[in-house]
């Protein structure tokens, strides 16, 4: 694991599927629930005392619109990364979401893989946004949007979407970067540590699933880099 877990709160108003999307948060590694909200005004009030990394924001609460919430809570000092989780597919619940910034919009009922591939993304741009040069370019402008609009590697590797959940989180930030990563850079986006996404990485390559390069640099000793293989 890495040495920091991005906190997350979770807000619907049905006690049963709050604890379901809070079982799946603690599935993906990276990930720990620091709490659990039923009303808009519950939500707040923990979303201040607790000043979550990431917010799962359900619209229909008892006492209120959860997008009023959202708008509160990314008006903030401290805002948090914001998915909505909702049966809500009306244009104007999806415009306002957008409008307010809400990084994902994922219509209930939804699986573990649809919530854990966001997740995984929302850590990744979080890593790269903690390592963010002075300077940026263009480049790495347009790679922080794509980790946050992530779309799924090739579908042709044989059983991919049949293997652990972590094992997936790895394969998909392989593909959602664009380019070769190592060992390291996975396993700080992902949230495991470099020894559990090297044995991962190994099993991928086994499988055809992955490519291995070494680049040299300076220093003559060769960077292992992972991409995904293209067929």
């Amino acid at each position: 694991m890495t040495d920091h877990s991005l906190t997350t709160l979770v807000v619907d108003d049905d006690f049963r599927v709050a604890s379901v999307h809070q079982g799946f948060v603690e599935k993906v590694p990276g990930f720990v629930v620091v709490g659990q909200a039923h009303t808009a005004a519950d939500a707040l009030d923990m979303a201040q005392r607790l000043q979550p990394d990431i917010v799962l924001m359900d619209i229909y609460l008892p006492d209120g619109d959860g997008l009023d919430v959202v708008r509160a809570l990314l008006d903030s000092d401290r805002p948090p990364v914001v998915l909505v989780i909702s049966a809500a597919t009306d244009i104007e619940a999806v415009r306002t979401a957008i409008q307010l910034g809400v990084v994902h919009y994922l219509v209930k009922p939804f699986g573990f893989a649809a919530l854990a591939e966001r997740l995984s993304a929302v850590r990744a741009a979080h890593a790269q946004i903690a390592d963010w040069p002075e300077n940026a370019s263009q480049g790495e402008v347009d790679r922080l949007f794509e980790l946050l609009r992530p779309t799924a590697p090739d579908g042709d590797v044989p059983g991919i979407a049949h293997l652990a959940p972590t094992l997936q989180l790895v394969y998909k930030s392989i593909g959602n970067a664009g380019s070769g990563l190592s060992a390291s850079e996975i396993a700080r986006q992902v949230g495991i540590s470099r020894a559990t996404a090297q044995r991962y990485l190994t099993q991928l390559e086994h499988l055809g699933a992955v490519r291995l390069e070494l680049r040299y640099g300076q220093t003559g000793r060769p960077e292992h880099r992972y991409s995904i293989r293209r067929r």
